[in-house]
């Protein structure tokens, strides 16, 4: 198993759960909407509850979140790491941390983020239906906050 999921990782199946969160990661970090939407379950049973601080429930509210990311001004670019996965039949978990780093204008931030991410298998390929991502350093969530809002 690699040591980290960058999202640029050659051969990634979304039938497999390392393919299927290397996909996520390449949506998220090369703002890809149409890949990010292939990721998610899109369904109104879905849940996203991020740095932001807002629970987001059903893929049109969280679309929105990853539109509104994706079009600002703020650059974020993570990796998964320090991860586990954890397979429960049609569903898996996974469980670690992001690093990367924000930037915007000549703000500069080094993330760190606890991160969770849960995927269920649908017709053949594993789709995200639930993500949770905190920041323990109240300083960094706030600043984090106030540049991606």
């Amino acid at each position: 198993m690699p040591t980290r999921i960058t999202g640029e990782e050659e051969a990634t199946d979304p039938s497999e759960p390392l393919g299927a969160l290397s996909e996520f990661y390449r949506a998220f970090n090369s703002s890809d909407l149409s890949l990010m939407a292939q990721n998610w379950e899109v369904s109104g049973d879905i849940s996203m509850d991020n740095p932001l601080g807002v629970i987001r429930r059903g893929w049109n509210e969280i679309d929105a979140v990853y539109r509104r990311i994706f079009a600002g001004p703020a650059r974020v670019n993570v990796t998964f790491r320090d991860y586990t996965i954890h397979a429960f039949g049609d569903t898996f978990l996974a469980v670690g941390r992001e690093h990367g780093t924000l930037v915007k204008n000549d703000l500069r931030l080094q993330l760190e983020i606890r991160t969770s991410r849960w995927f269920h298998l649908v017709d053949g390929r594993w789709r995200q239906f639930h993500h949770h991502g905190s920041i323990d350093d109240p300083d960094l969530l706030a600043r984090y906050q106030t540049a991606v809002r």
